[in-house]
Protein backbone atom coordinates (compact mmCIF):
# COMPACT_ATOMS: atom_id res chain seq x y z
CA UNK A 1 0.00 0.00 0.00
CA UNK A 2 0.84 3.20 -0.81
CA UNK A 3 0.05 6.46 1.26
CA UNK A 4 -0.58 8.64 -1.86
CA UNK A 5 -2.54 6.08 -3.95
CA UNK A 6 -5.76 7.07 -4.52
CA UNK A 7 -8.86 5.45 -3.20
CA UNK A 8 -9.85 3.62 -5.72
CA UNK A 9 -6.19 1.76 -5.81
CA UNK A 10 -5.82 1.48 -1.85
CA UNK A 11 -9.21 -0.20 -2.01
CA UNK A 12 -8.32 -2.55 -4.79
CA UNK A 13 -11.19 -2.00 -6.22
CA UNK A 14 -12.18 -0.32 -9.71
CA UNK A 15 -12.42 3.13 -10.86
CA UNK A 16 -16.07 3.90 -11.43
CA UNK A 17 -19.30 4.48 -10.21
CA UNK A 18 -20.35 1.89 -9.73
CA UNK A 19 -19.41 -0.10 -6.57
CA UNK A 20 -20.11 -3.50 -4.27
CA UNK A 21 -20.80 -1.64 -0.82
CA UNK A 22 -20.52 -5.05 0.80
CA UNK A 23 -16.93 -5.38 -1.11
CA UNK A 24 -16.22 -1.84 0.10
CA UNK A 25 -17.01 -2.90 4.27
CA UNK A 26 -15.49 -5.97 3.66
CA UNK A 27 -12.24 -4.48 2.57
CA UNK A 28 -12.57 -1.76 4.38
CA UNK A 29 -12.76 -3.87 7.76
CA UNK A 30 -9.30 -5.67 6.23
CA UNK A 31 -7.46 -2.39 5.65
CA UNK A 32 -8.39 -1.34 9.49
CA UNK A 33 -7.67 -4.90 10.55
CA UNK A 34 -3.98 -4.07 8.93
CA UNK A 35 -3.09 -0.86 9.95
CA UNK A 36 -4.52 -0.51 13.37
CA UNK A 37 -2.29 1.77 15.64
CA UNK A 38 -3.26 -1.10 18.39
CA UNK A 39 -1.08 -3.50 16.46
CA UNK A 40 1.98 -1.48 16.46
CA UNK A 41 2.24 -1.09 20.66
CA UNK A 42 5.18 -2.99 20.70
CA UNK A 43 6.88 -1.22 18.12
CA UNK A 44 6.72 2.49 19.77
CA UNK A 45 5.80 5.92 19.16
CA UNK A 46 6.68 6.58 16.00
CA UNK A 47 5.27 3.17 14.39
CA UNK A 48 1.77 4.33 16.06
CA UNK A 49 1.73 7.16 14.41
CA UNK A 50 2.42 6.02 11.18
CA UNK A 51 -0.52 3.52 12.12
CA UNK A 52 -2.56 6.49 12.49
CA UNK A 53 -1.66 8.33 9.32
CA UNK A 54 -3.30 4.78 8.18
CA UNK A 55 -6.16 4.50 9.76
CA UNK A 56 -7.51 7.79 9.38
CA UNK A 57 -6.06 7.27 5.77
CA UNK A 58 -7.97 4.55 5.00
CA UNK A 59 -11.59 5.39 6.65
CA UNK A 60 -11.04 8.66 4.86
CA UNK A 61 -11.05 6.71 1.54
CA UNK A 62 -13.81 4.23 2.79
CA UNK A 63 -16.02 7.52 3.68
CA UNK A 64 -15.42 8.91 -0.20
CA UNK A 65 -16.33 5.62 -1.57
CA UNK A 66 -19.35 3.98 0.39
CA UNK A 67 -21.24 7.42 -0.24
CA UNK A 68 -22.38 7.59 -4.06
CA UNK A 69 -22.67 11.21 -4.14
CA UNK A 70 -19.01 11.56 -2.42
CA UNK A 71 -17.76 9.08 -4.86
CA UNK A 72 -18.95 10.60 -8.20
CA UNK A 73 -17.53 13.78 -6.89
CA UNK A 74 -14.64 12.15 -6.35
CA UNK A 75 -14.00 10.42 -10.01
CA UNK A 76 -14.78 13.96 -11.58
CA UNK A 77 -12.09 15.35 -9.82
CA UNK A 78 -9.76 12.67 -10.43
CA UNK A 79 -10.67 12.76 -13.90
CA UNK A 80 -10.51 16.67 -14.47
CA UNK A 81 -13.58 17.88 -14.00
CA UNK A 82 -13.41 19.33 -10.15
CA UNK A 83 -16.78 20.25 -8.17
CA UNK A 84 -16.26 23.34 -7.18
CA UNK A 85 -19.76 23.52 -5.40
CA UNK A 86 -19.22 26.84 -3.45
CA UNK A 87 -17.74 28.70 -6.71
CA UNK A 88 -19.67 26.91 -9.92
CA UNK A 89 -23.91 26.77 -8.48
CA UNK A 90 -24.98 27.43 -12.13
CA UNK A 91 -27.83 25.16 -13.02
CA UNK A 92 -29.98 24.68 -16.33
CA UNK A 93 -33.23 26.84 -15.79
CA UNK A 94 -35.37 23.33 -16.09
CA UNK A 95 -33.37 22.15 -12.54
CA UNK A 96 -33.98 25.58 -11.10
CA UNK A 97 -37.34 26.02 -11.85
CA UNK A 98 -38.29 22.22 -10.38
CA UNK A 99 -36.07 23.43 -7.35
CA UNK A 100 -38.58 26.10 -6.53
CA UNK A 101 -41.52 23.91 -7.45
CA UNK A 102 -40.54 21.44 -4.73
CA UNK A 103 -39.90 24.68 -2.21
CA UNK A 104 -42.76 25.84 -2.58
CA UNK A 105 -44.70 22.30 -2.14
CA UNK A 106 -42.97 22.47 1.06
CA UNK A 107 -44.04 25.62 2.22
CA UNK A 108 -47.65 24.93 1.20
CA UNK A 109 -47.68 21.14 2.42
CA UNK A 110 -50.31 21.47 5.04
CA UNK A 111 -49.50 17.82 6.67
CA UNK A 112 -47.48 14.56 6.86
CA UNK A 113 -49.53 13.19 3.72
CA UNK A 114 -48.47 15.79 1.49
CA UNK A 115 -44.88 16.33 2.76
CA UNK A 116 -44.28 12.60 2.68
CA UNK A 117 -45.81 12.39 -0.76
CA UNK A 118 -43.54 15.01 -1.82
CA UNK A 119 -40.46 13.34 -0.37
CA UNK A 120 -41.52 10.49 -2.64
CA UNK A 121 -40.92 12.81 -5.77
CA UNK A 122 -37.74 14.01 -4.63
CA UNK A 123 -35.91 10.16 -4.09
CA UNK A 124 -37.28 9.05 -7.06
CA UNK A 125 -36.05 12.25 -8.63
CA UNK A 126 -33.02 11.46 -6.84
CA UNK A 127 -32.74 8.11 -7.72
CA UNK A 128 -32.83 9.04 -11.17
CA UNK A 129 -30.53 11.26 -11.04
CA UNK A 130 -27.75 8.78 -10.13
CA UNK A 131 -28.89 6.47 -12.74
CA UNK A 132 -27.56 9.18 -14.86
CA UNK A 133 -24.95 9.55 -12.94
CA UNK A 134 -23.97 5.90 -13.25
CA UNK A 135 -23.91 6.35 -16.82
CA UNK A 136 -21.91 9.40 -16.84
CA UNK A 137 -19.14 8.26 -15.55
CA UNK A 138 -19.19 4.81 -16.23
CA UNK A 139 -19.99 4.67 -19.71
CA UNK A 140 -20.03 7.72 -21.40
CA UNK A 141 -16.66 8.93 -19.33
CA UNK A 142 -18.34 12.40 -19.37
CA UNK A 143 -16.78 14.51 -16.26
CA UNK A 144 -17.72 17.62 -16.81
CA UNK A 145 -21.18 16.91 -17.33
CA UNK A 146 -21.09 14.25 -14.44
CA UNK A 147 -19.73 17.15 -12.31
CA UNK A 148 -22.83 19.49 -12.87
CA UNK A 149 -25.14 16.53 -12.35
CA UNK A 150 -23.09 16.22 -9.08
CA UNK A 151 -23.91 19.42 -8.31
CA UNK A 152 -27.48 19.51 -8.95
CA UNK A 153 -27.53 16.40 -6.44
CA UNK A 154 -25.76 18.40 -4.02
CA UNK A 155 -29.35 20.86 -3.98
CA UNK A 156 -31.05 17.52 -4.05
CA UNK A 157 -29.78 15.93 -0.89
CA UNK A 158 -29.79 19.25 0.83
CA UNK A 159 -33.78 19.39 0.16
CA UNK A 160 -34.49 15.69 1.23
CA UNK A 161 -32.97 16.99 4.59
CA UNK A 162 -35.08 20.10 4.46
CA UNK A 163 -37.91 17.43 3.92
CA UNK A 164 -36.78 14.94 6.93
CA UNK A 165 -36.76 18.35 9.03
CA UNK A 166 -40.27 19.13 8.27
CA UNK A 167 -41.17 15.76 8.59
CA UNK A 168 -39.89 15.73 12.40
CA UNK A 169 -41.64 19.51 13.14
CA UNK A 170 -44.96 17.65 12.38
CA UNK A 171 -43.85 14.86 14.60
CA UNK A 172 -43.08 12.04 12.15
Amino acid sequence: MKLDSDDFELFGVPRRFEQDRVALDTRWRALQTEVHPDRFVSEGAASQRVAMQWAVRVNEAYQRLKEPLRRAAYLCELNGAPIQAENNTAMPAKFLIQQMEWRESLDEADGVEAVEALNGEVAGHRQQALGQLKLLLDVQHDFLQAAQQVRALMFVERFLADIDHRLEQLGQ
